[in-house]
């Protein structure tokens, strides 16, 4: 017979489903924000991607049997004034290597300008929003379950039983005809928690609408019980579009280099987000100066 978990254990397992539910989930969106066209058949999109997001760099090449690849690189030798590889080592999780890759037959990818992951991020923002998960569940919870049970230790199991009657969101506790509940020595104190789950809820959506700025990806991060003017719309995704460039410019100034070497035509770009008439999106909204009207806004990213 399986041993039961403790408190501890239920607590600790669902505290790691959180955070890798998080880790997935902006993990996925991060991988498939960059639409790359024209590739061969060779290079896997999503191999790159993934490769990008958890290493901060890959290397394009010919291997003169398989193709063209695109795989992690291992940083061999020297540096170059721009403090690029000189050398560069490809390998793959089955063992294949090409440590002759140099910087006249290959071409770096790199995440971003700063030549960094983004899974560093992902994770910070994954730790918060599962910690205010977490938080949100248990205040709900106490909102439940509101009360300490206090009695002696021949009375445990009776404590336990009345507890189960009320963790399984049972109508009626049942008590034997003897029990006497005004001169039992089981107590029952109220622990009153405040119930502030939709202030954490709030922050929550802060935070994960913090964690698409700063993949690039459309959100309204402004909380506010008023119309929003369009004004305020505008500025709000100037951090979202902003966010975009470095990673997106990376990937094209690569795909550049690499169809220069290589005689390719890839090309990439950010994958739309929204929906879209005439390269534009409409909305109706109001101005600073009060008047309202539609207003047609490019969000994309040329």
């Amino acid at each position: 017979m399986a041993r039961r978990r403790t408190n501890f254990e239920t607590s600790l397992h669902d505290n790691m489903e959180s955070y890798y539910y998080y880790i997935d989930r902006l993990t996925e969106l991060s991988i498939s924000m960059f639409e790359w066209e024209n590739l061969p058949d060779t290079v896997d999109e999503r191999f790159l991607e993934m490769t990008l997001f958890t290493n901060g760099c890959a290397v394009y090449f010919n291997d003169e049997v398989l193709g063209n690849l695109a795989l992690p690189v291992a940083i061999n030798g020297q540096w170059n004034v721009y403090k690029v590889p000189i050398r560069r080592r490809a390998y793959s999780v089955n063992g294949y290597q090409n440590g002759d890759l140099t910087i006249d037959n290959s071409v770096m990818i790199y995440n971003n300008m700063i030549r960094t992951n983004s899974v560093r991020g992902v994770r910070m923002f994954a730790r918060r929003l599962w910690d205010l998960d977490r938080s949100i569940d248990v205040n709900a919870r106490a909102q439940k379950t509101p009360v300490l049970l206090q009695g002696t230790e021949q009375q445990r199991l009776t404590l336990l039983n009345a507890y189960k009657e009320l963790d399984g969101n049972s109508p009626v506790i049942m008590a034997d005809k003897d029990f006497d509940l005004r001169n039992s020595a089981i107590t029952c104190i109220t622990t009153e928690a405040p119930y502030v789950a939709d202030k954490l809820y709030q922050l929550k959506t802060q935070i994960w609408n913090e964690a698409l700025t700063y993949l690039g990806i459309s959100n309204l991060n402004i909380q506010k019980k008023e119309r929003l003017v369009a004004d305020e719309v505008v500025r709000s995704m100037g951090g979202t579009i902003a966010s975009r460039y470095s990673r997106l410019e990376m990937r094209r100034k690569a795909a550049e280099q690499i169809n220069e070497m290589f005689g390719t035509e890839i090309e990439v770009n950010y994958r739309e987000d929204y929906r879209e008439a005439d390269d534009e999106v409409m909305f109706s909204g109001e101005t600073g100066t009060g008047e309202e009207h539609d207003m047609a806004i490019d969000l994309r990213t040329k």
